[in-house]
């Protein structure tokens, strides 16, 4: 009888152990606290933002014309090509996020001086004569442009958001050196130079946009976008007719039309409405033995 006891005894003591070391060991995973919740997706932003750019342009222009070429009674100008080359741009603004797929800003924007190149040919009904001459011109071209955009942002995946875009606003254009050489056949084969003092004109500006934006944090977004812009047109200041003096035909300035520019783009958005995201919940501590 008495084995039997100190046999009951020593399996009750042995469960009690047992039961003790089990209450003493942790919990393989506890559940976060509330205060350490995981943080939000890298693309939830929301609120003000402030936005810088830099970017290359690839401006066109159709022609380049003076009133001459109709009051000379011009029966054939050809304008066998405008160029302009391309040159440098950079911008910056502010603007509001609305929601996760609807924002807006205002930009100022200074674009570098572009060459204008060209040439034109025609023939002249003027003085009861006839001559025709052919022009080679040129001139430096540089633009100030104020916007204001609206953009719908398409979806995010990965904190890639693909986004499109609207702006309307105004541009400053200033274009300066010009200088035109040609040659005519009036009163024989002549040669000669005018130069146009600088000219500014402010004309109505628009773009489309289209690009992909990186969130790299919720407070910082990187963008890479294409613009198309219209800027309007550009004038000199006045000027001489090549071949004759100011008193005889007057002073007339020259005009660049119908400006655009395909722009390629690099910026940044900076939110500062939307708070950092939390700090992830610590890892469980894990006892040996």
């Amino acid at each position: 009888m008495r084995s039997v006891n100190l046999l009951i005894a020593a399996g009750a003591a042995s469960l009690m152990s047992t039961a003790a070391f089990a209450a003493d060991m942790p919990s393989i995973m506890p559940p976060p606290p509330a205060a350490y919740a995981p943080p939000p997706p890298c693309c939830d932003t929301g609120g003000w933002y402030l936005r810088g750019d830099v970017g290359i342009t690839s401006p066109r222009a159709s022609n380049i014309s003076n009133p001459l070429d109709s009051g000379l009674n011009i029966t054939g100008p050809s304008y066998t090509g405008t160029g302009l080359s391309g040159a440098g741009l950079w911008d910056i603004g502010a603007g509001y996020q609305f929601n996760n797929w609807f924002r807006a800003d205002v930009t100022a924007e200074y674009r570098n001086v572009s060459t204008v190149n060209g040439s034109v040919y025609g023939q002249f009904s003027a003085f009861g004569g006839a001559f025709s001459g052919v022009d080679n011109y040129r001139a430096d071209l540089s633009s100030f442009v104020f916007l204001a955009n609206a953009y719908v942002d398409l979806g995010t995946w990965w904190c890639i958001t693909p986004f499109v875009g609207a702006g309307v606003g105004v541009a400053y254009n200033h274009l300066a050196n010009f200088r035109d050489d040609g040659i005519n056949t009036f009163n024989g084969l002549t040669a000669g130079t005018q130069f146009a003092s600088s000219g500014d004109k402010t004309t109505l500006a628009w773009a489309v946009h289209a690009g992909l934006a990186y969130h790299v944090t919720n407070n910082f977004t990187v963008e890479l976008a294409y613009r198309y812009l219209d800027l309007g047109s550009a004038v000199t200041g006045s000027t001489n007719f090549a071949y004759s003096s100011p008193g005889v035909l007057g002073t007339h300035a020259w005009t660049v039309n119908d400006l655009t520019s395909q722009d390629l783009k690099l910026g940044v958005r900076w939110n500062f409405d939307t708070p950092p995201a939390p700090a992830p919940y610590p890892m469980p501590l894990v006892r040996k033995g």
